[in-house]
Parts: structure tokens; sequence; C-alpha cells
């Protein structure tokens, strides 16, 4: 740095701003805004206030004054929010004793929605190199000036459909300002008509929003070729009257009318047709001479013997005087009585019905671990009866392990199951089990491991349940 003559050998004294101390402001000589002194500093701005457009530049003066004894260096620092996108030029600057010079304080919004339509406050801190403790921030503000920018796309493109068609408008606004978007459409013909859920959408600077579209067909095709119905929707946006009017964004599209009846329909129709013929004449030619030849082999001569016993058992007893003048035409009229009718089939149906009645029962068996097995009985057939069972059912629904028995009072149980290995499950018999009068079905359980149902507490106790159905058939004397 060089020294100049006149300079003093004693450094001079410099103000310093003590601490909680505020710089102090007087009115700059240029245009009366507002200047930031110190003995050694003195920096002001043209304007307090300023615009700027986005996308453009915008430059502010920043007049420097060096009112010290020395030559000074002098560096520039944007504080605020506009830093991103604001500079000082030249970045430094060096300054005579007593001489000033002006930079320029140089805006650059960008032209997008990262910088809001707003006012921002800002400050430039210029920072002596050797005396960095003098420094002087002026102030001012930045207005950044709105913009409206919208985009439309059309998803999807072009649909289809028999009753109508269905779009949704995404319109992007990537401006720095909310704007209310006016949505309206233009049909290529008169035979379709465009409706949106809602004809207005307001969207925030960055953001998208999405509006819904309806194409209805005016008249319905049943049935020919798939017709097209071209459209054009408009998305426009709203601007204040003393902005100058934006363009609307214009985005094609396009539904394809189906016919409500397909052209594969009558096809179909046809293939089926075939089918079905074809599955009754095979029936005609295999399926149905399979059934007959098998009922005539199911006619056996045991089967012809079994019906014929039958038929002996229905017949009346030969002390019956009935029966005794049956064996002669004239012996029942010799004795002036009529013969006795046999019953008929309805009345032995009836009869058979009330001796064999459906007959179901329940049983729920609770045992502990470690305490030993635990029984109880379902059902016990009284005298005179027998009880046919087909059906059995058991449940284990806590998922419980151990061993479950069935028994019918013979000496092997009817079913031994491990619990664990199920939680439902039913037996059906095409021969029922036999228990004669006095007989009784009973379960018995022995409990090794207390199961847990899910999202319920454990239980204290194994618990099954047991349900049987048969029939209750009254025994009848030889």
């Amino acid at each position: 740095m060089p020294v100049f003559p006149y300079r003093e050998t004693k450094k001079p004294i410099r103000a310093r701003n003590l601490p909680g101390s505020v710089p102090s402001r007087t009115m700059s000589a240029l245009g009366g805004e507002p200047t930031v002194r110190r003995m050694s500093l003195t920096a002001s701005l043209d304007e307090s206030s300023v615009t700027a457009a986005p996308g453009e530049e915008t430059a502010l003066p920043l007049r420097i004054l060096n009112s010290g004894s020395t030559v000074e260096e002098y560096r520039f620092e944007v504080v605020g929010a506009c830093a991103a996108w604001s500079a000082v030029e030249p970045a430094t600057l060096s300054l005579y004793p007593g001489d000033s010079q002006t930079v320029s304080f140089m805006l650059r919004p960008p032209r997008d929605s990262t910088v809001l339509a707003a006012e921002t406050p800002f400050g430039i801190r210029v920072v002596p190199t050797s005396e960095q403790g003098d420094t002087v921030v002026p102030e001012g503000r930045v207005t950044v000036l709105p913009f409206t920018e919208t985009t439309a796309e059309l998803v999807p493109r072009s649909s289809h459909g028999a009753w109508r068609g269905r779009h949704q408008l995404a319109v992007d606004n990537r401006g720095n300002a909310p704007v209310t978007v006016r949505l309206g459409a233009r049909s290529g013909t008169e035979r379709a008509r465009v409706s949106f859920a809602a004809d207005a959408l307001r969207i925030d600077p960055g953001r998208a929003e999405f509006g819904k579209v309806r194409i209805r067909p005016a008249k319905r095709v049943w049935r020919g070729i798939p017709v097209t119905h071209p459209f054009q929707l408009t998305a426009t946006p709203e601007v204040a009257e003393d902005q100058a009017p934006v363009a609307p964004v214009v985005v094609d599209g396009s539904y394809q009318q189906e016919p409500i009846l397909p052209r594969w329909l009558p096809r179909a129709l046809i293939t089926a047709a075939v089918l079905l013929i074809a599955l009754v004449g095979l029936w005609y030619a295999l399926l149905r001479p399979a059934v007959k030849s098998a009922a005539r082999e199911a006619i056996t001569p045991e089967a012809v013997r079994s019906a014929a016993a039958a038929d002996k058992s229905k017949a009346p007893d030969k002390g019956d005087p009935a029966g005794a003048g049956s064996g002669g035409g004239d012996s029942s009229g010799a004795n002036g009585g009529s013969p006795k009718p046999s019953p008929s089939p309805s009345a032995d149906a009836s009869s058979d019905a009330s001796a064999a009645a459906p007959t179901s029962a329940q049983v729920q068996v609770r045992d502990s671990v470690g305490g030993g097995s635990n029984t109880s009985t379902a059902i016990q057939v009284p005298s005179g009866h027998t009880f046919q069972l087909t059906d059995i059912v058991v449940q284990n629904p806590q998922g419980d392990a151990g061993t479950l028995v069935v028994s019918s009072g013979r000496d092997a149980p009817v079913l031994r199951l491990a619990m664990e290995n199920f939680r439902d499950s039913d037996y059906h018999f095409v021969t029922p089990i036999m228990v004669p009068a006095g007989g009784k079905v009973t379960m018995t359980v022995d409990c090794r491991k207390v199961g847990k149902p899910v999202n319920a507490p454990t239980p204290s106790r194994c618990s099954e349940s047991l349900f049987l159905g048969g029939t209750m058939k009254t025994d009848t004397a030889d």
C-alpha cells in the first residue's frame, strides 16, 4: 500500500462501535437518502427502495466515501433474502483518502416460482479490509414484480368408452404469485358435450391443480364402428386490470365413442351355441349310454333277492284269515267276509318317519394342564331306542394342545385326535355308527398346553366343543 507525503506519522483515532451501539445515520447529499457514516467511511444508496422484474437486471447505485487518512480497500456483502440473486459490482473497491466512488448493487431475480412477488428488505455490508470493526450496512427494500406463466396438460390425451370419457386437466402455475385460471372447452363436433367439475382453479406459485373433465356423447351408438370426437380445452389466467392480458393455454384431446354392443358379441353367441350343441350331442352319444349300462349292471341277483325278501317281510302272516282265504277263490265267499286290505305305502313311510327322528347334541369340555383328563357326555341313548351316529364336528377355537377322544361306549373310540393339528374338523359317515339303548357318546380331553387366541388374553384352561348329529330310531319287536 503506498504511503503519501501528507500521511501523519501518528495513527489517527477512529470511531468504533461500542457493544450495543447503533451506527449513526445522516441524510446524504445525493438524493436525500439515508447515509451511514463512520469517521473513516460513508456509504449511501441513491434510493432506499427499488423494484425488480423477474428475469431482468436492475442496478441501484451505492456511493462510497473514504473519509480517513489512509488508502483503504472495501469489500461488499449482501445481507437478506435477496442475497442469492444479487451482488455488488465490483466486489471490492480501493479508495484514496478523501475520494469517493459509486458501485452498482445488481438485482437479478430469476423468472420462476422460487422468488415470490413481494417486498423484501436487504442490506449491503461494507467492510474495510484493514479495520473490519468499522463496518457499515446501508439498508433498503426491493419489490419483486409479479409475473404470470401457466402450462397445462391433458391426462390422458385420448379416452374411449361407450357411455362417457373421463380426463383430468393438469394446470401448473410457474409464476411467482397466486393465480386463478378459468377453464373452457371447445368441442370439434356437435355430437359430444364437454363439462368440468369446477369452472375455475386457484393455484399457488410452483403448484399444480387438476380439473376433472367429462365428455358425454349426444347420441348412443348401439353397434357399428367407433366414433371419434375431437375437442379443445382452454386454461385462461385472470390478471389485474393494470396488467397485460395473458393468452390462454390450449390443449387438444379426443374421445372415442365405442358401440354399446361390441363387434365380437355375435361371434361369441354363435360360438356358445355351437359349443352347447356339441355338448348335447356328446351327452346323447357317449354319456347317456354309459349311464344306462351302469344302471343295468346294478341289477344283480343279490339285489333281486334282497328286493324279494323285503316284499315277503311286508306280506300278511299265514294265521290271518284273510291270508288263509287267499289260497282259494271260494273260501272268502264261503265265510261271508271280505279280504283284509294291505297297508298303503304312504302309511309305511309315515310310520318309519315317526320311528326314526333326527337328533343332535352338543357338549363343551374344559380341562386344566396337568390335572388329568376330563370327560363329558354329549348324548345318552334311552331304553327302547338306537342312536345312529352319522356326523361329528369338533372345535378347538383356542388352538390348545393335547388329546381329544370321542367314544360311543365301545371298546375302541370313534375318534382320537391331537388338538394341535386342527381348529375345526368335521366327519361324516355313510354307514352310521350304531349306539344301542343305554349307550352314550362322550368326549374326553387331556390338556397339555393352553392355546392363545389372536388379540385376546391367554385363557386358564383348554376348551373344546363337540357337535354330533344322527337319527334316534325306535326299536321294534320282531
